[in-house]
């Protein structure tokens, strides 16, 4: 692609958190850059991150968490701007399965679209972590996603590797956090809105959902309970395991502030003593970047791209191991040289890391390196 101002479509599905903001960021450094953006995805994702506001024009299309008979209607509407742009760059598989029934990449016929000759990219910011039939699904589609796409971009190398063994071409594409942002209010203002004064607070922010396991942290946070002066748990976030995770804080007698979805999470980040991440697995977390940027130390599980994104630079803990999460986490809030030293090391890690225009450089290289579309019939701007 040589002509200097590109057409891009961005695809992607239902998401409140980095997906979102990963596309918001991409869209506003794409148009900052002289390209023309649209944004494609679900009506309640453009409430959350507003892509018009960042100059990208917004088009709903309804592509939800899980595959439905209804994305073929969405990959006939989707067809049109897929045919009026120079590439399209998908995010998830979710959205990469619907712009390739939409023309995208090779196409597929299934919604009745004769593929478009234009080139696919498809970001992987997730791992398929559902069994049984369902698992079975979605991987055929993932499979299929790979080998459809142009290139595969993914967040993390086990991602890259993953879409490299299901036929596709992929490469390393970094997600990177936003700058961090002035903190609203002082810490201590912070603790005060949630009852808190000088206890130690371990902070999780993210949906409430099995892949986060928040059962592992609250068992864990139950053997810290009998400190002085007691530590308390503050969950950022929401999903469908909200019940579940109230009622393992109530069995455990767990002290702890369930606070639903928060706008105020760099706030909180300065008001913690540690971050606490057990998920069964995470690419390039977003709320670890967030805090390694801010110096509050990270306490993880040794999954997927969190030990290449961490290093040594925070405390990691095997899946599952309640008894390891609750003594890492003991030991950041009973030895402040060591969280000092956590804190001062993860803000120097985070100085290294790809910025947000990095991160959009980056993608419009490969844009450039890509085949030329065919079959191009107007802008994606109509």
């Amino acid at each position: 692609m040589t002509d200097p101002r590109l057409r891009v479509l961005l695809v992607l599905g239902t998401s409140t958190g980095g997906i979102g903001q990963h596309v918001r960021s991409l869209a506003q450094g794409l148009v900052v850059r002289g390209h023309r953006v649209v944004v494609a995805g679900p009506a309640e994702t453009d409430e959350l991150f507003d892509f018009s506001a960042h100059g990208a024009r917004f088009v709903p299309a309804a592509i939800g968490v899980t595959p439905s008979p209804h994305d073929l209607v969405v990959a006939r509407s989707l067809s049109r701007w897929v045919r009026g742009a120079d590439v399209v760059h998908a995010h998830g598989f979710r959205a990469g399965a619907v712009a390739l029934s939409g023309g995208a990449g090779r196409g597929w016929p299934v919604a009745g679209v004769r593929s478009a000759g234009v080139p696919l990219v498809v970001t992987w910011h997730n791992q398929v972590l559902a069994g049984g039939v369902k698992g079975n699904v979605m991987h055929r589609v993932e499979a299929m996603v790979a080998r459809g796409a142009t290139v595969s971009l993914g967040a993390s190398a086990d991602l890259v590797d993953q879409a490299r063994a299901a036929g596709g071409s992929a490469i390393l594409g970094p997600v990177a956090p936003p700058a961090p942002p002035s903190s609203q209010r002082p810490a201590s203002q912070v603790r005060a809105s949630l009852g808190l004064t000088d206890e130690p607070v371990v902070l999780a922010v993210g949906r409430l959902h099995p892949q986060k396991d928040y059962p592992t942290l609250v068992a864990a946070m139950a053997q810290l309970q009998g400190r002085q002066p007691r530590p308390v748990l503050v969950v950022a976030g929401d999903g469908p395991e909200e019940t579940t995770v109230q009622r393992l804080v109530d069995e455990h007698q767990v002290d702890a502030r369930l606070l639903g979805r928060r706008t105020d999470v760099a706030d909180l980040l300065r008001a913690a003593n540690v971050l606490a991440m057990p998920s069964v697995w995470e690419a390039r977390s977003l709320v670890v970047q967030e805090a390694m940027q801010v110096g509050l130390p990270v306490v993880a599980t040794a999954v997927g791209g969190l030990p290449e994104l961490i290093g040594s630079d925070g405390l990691l803990v095997d899946r599952g191991d309640v008894a390891g999460l609750a003594r890492a986490i003991g030991s950041v809030l009973d030895d402040p040289a060591l969280a000092a030293d956590l804190a001062e090391r993860a803000q120097r890690r985070a100085q290294g890391w790809p910025t947000e225009d990095d991160v959009v450089d980056l993608v419009v290289d490969v844009y450039r390196g890509l085949p030329p579309s065919r079959d191009t019939t107007g802008g994606v701007t109509r």
